[in-house]
């Protein structure tokens, strides 16, 4: 019984995707998958945990989304990708990511995005989910979406969480048709990011001082507040959603040339 315990034990440690701590009544959650944190559908399953474990507990205050090493997040596996059996398959992830996705982007409690490192693709997209981005000043650091150059387009849901986000369709435009991949400085000149600190300590500091100003006032109006702001973006996705043309579009998954830049970009980056 005790080695069948301890390889339980061990199994569930491979496939922790995420860092969970709790800082001043915060959820400090860090992606920590490898050397560039993809989100994989472990990742998804763990930051729905977490969203539902912030709405449901009074004293928790919200969620700082960070990542671990030279990292935020490359976006998705691409290896996860590029292993779908069919279409069926691809639909039916896609359908579990836009849930996780509108639940994240509609938390009641404030969810800072915190981006320590490169943050592109979903990395992007989940930061555009949150009220507040935060990103740390390297020279090195990229920031951008460059789907329109490897095939891809966005889903319902991604597409408006980017559009939200990004406030105007001229924004929107500049960062999805071009593709760019930009330095901090510039993100924030676009608007992309709210605000630049110098390093790793700063940017959890100021990202909890941000969850704790909104939330910690009589009656937390920011809960109704949000909750009126993200409306009329959660009913469209949902209607879109329900009419279901956006499940032809995942058949790009299955194309050649496609599938061909997928697998350079995974050998490019080492996966």
């Amino acid at each position: 019984m005790l080695e069948v315990d301890q390889a339980s034990f061990i199994k569930q440690l491979e496939t922790i995707m995420i860092k969970e701590k709790i800082e001043d009544n915060i959820v400090i959650a860090t992606l920590a998958n490898g050397k560039t944190n993809p989100f994989t559908v472990e990742t998804l399953k763990q930051i729905d945990a977490i969203v539902r474990k912030v709405n449901e507990e009074e004293a928790l205050k919200g969620i700082v989304l960070t990542g671990e090493g030279r990292f935020f997040s490359s976006g998705f596996d691409l290896p996860m990708f590029l292993g779908f059996k069919n279409h069926d398959e691809a639909v039916n992830f896609f359908l579990h990511e836009e849930e996780v996705l509108i639940n994240f982007l509609t938390c009641k409690k404030p969810v800072v995005s915190a981006i320590n490192g490169h943050c592109a693709a979903a990395g992007l997209i989940f930061s555009m989910a949150a009220d507040y981005r935060i990103a740390k000043f390297h020279e090195k650091i990229k920031i951008g979406m460059s789907e329109i150059k490897i095939g891809l387009a966005l889903s319902i849901a991604q597409n408006e969480v980017m559009r939200f986000g990004l406030d105007t369709d001229k924004k929107f435009r500049d960062v999805m048709y071009f593709g760019k991949m930009m330095g901090v400085n510039q993100a924030k000149e676009m608007g992309i990011i709210d605000e630049v600190v110098k390093d790793d300590a700063e940017l959890i500091q100021r990202a909890k001082e941000i969850v704790s100003l909104w939330i910690d006032t009589p009656n937390r109006p920011f809960i109704n507040m949000k909750a009126l702001l993200k409306k009329d973006t959660v009913e469209r996705i949902r209607k879109n959603l329900a009419e279901g043309v956006w499940k032809e579009a995942l058949h790009c998954f299955f194309k050649d040339d496609v599938r061909a830049t997928l697998e350079f970009v995974q050998a490019t980056m080492g996966g």
